[in-house]
């Protein structure tokens, strides 16, 4: 499982204040614990500081990538806050993200060719917006492989996210998600798909009972990778056991390191 950080994030009460008051070594601590639980890649968004972010996306990617190793993901729906965000990546970026809307594809694309970066590629367009079924995130997903590989992007560095939308809003919203996540890998069975899990339990209480079991359920449909908080101790021991489970930890490696991390 490829786990994305997602707590380096402007929308959080928290992280707004230490952006506003400078406050590196905060943001810093938060990117070093949720490497140290785990995460491949932190993601980095400023998208709330609207006229501040292409000054203050660049400025957390420096930060950051101060203190870890990890590539980040740049996260932010302003194409040029990606561009000087990537300017100052070091290596290889993940970038959060690409649509089939036109406007956002023809922004985007180039930006991933240009300095070589993986990608998420979001389940929208401008017909449908964001899509209720299945059958309409397949097609969404049918164009973006198209456009992507098309520009040369290999399919291992495509991350498909289907959107998940709140069960609360649509019972069958969730069922949609694991349908769409099985029949992605499996028409392309070399790209990831990715999530933002906690949309599922929107507007309903013990939202961590909700999210815990809809990762099991899609990591059983081939999801391989999430958009998390990694130092949700419980979320993090079901996700590695689920993996452990279904044959992808060889020699079961990855749960018993995370099980000896417990016990300091």
């Amino acid at each position: 499982m490829i786990i994305i950080g997602e707590l380096i994030n402007t929308s959080r009460k928290a992280i707004a204040e230490a952006v506003s008051k400078k406050d590196v070594q905060y943001i810093q601590d938060i990117a070093k614990k949720q490497v140290e639980a785990g995460a491949h890649y932190v993601d980095v968004n400023a998208g709330t500081l609207v006229n501040d972010e292409i000054e203050v996306l660049p400025w957390l990617v420096k930060i950051v990538q101060d203190v870890v190793d990890i590539p980040l993901c740049i996260d932010s729906p302003n194409p040029n806050a990606i561009q000087k965000a990537l300017e100052q990546h070091r290596g290889r970026a993940m970038i959060n993200s690409i649509t089939a809307e036109k406007d956002r594809l023809s922004q985007v694309l180039p930006l991933i060719t240009e300095y070589d970066a993986s990608i998420i590629a979001l389940c929208m367009d401008d017909k449908v917006g964001m899509p209720d079924t299945a059958e309409q995130r397949l097609a969404i997903v049918d164009r973006l492989a198209e456009n992507l590989k098309g520009a040369g992007v290999d399919e291992k560095d495509i991350f498909f996210d289907p959107l998940i939308k709140p069960v609360s809003v649509n019972i069958n919203y969730g069922t949609e998600v694991l349908d769409t996540v099985a029949a992605i890998k499996e028409q392309y069975p070399d790209t990831h798909v990715t999530c933002g899990l906690s949309n599922i339990s929107f507007g309903l209480p013990a939202r961590q009972d909700l999210n815990q079991a809809f990762l099991v359920m899609c990591m059983t449909k081939g999801m391989d990778s999430a958009i998390i908080n990694p130092l949700d101790d419980r979320l993090m021991s079901l996700l590695i056991s689920t993996n452990t489970l279904l044959g992808n930890d060889r020699y079961c490696k990855e749960f018993l390191r995370f099980q000896r991390s417990k016990m300091k």
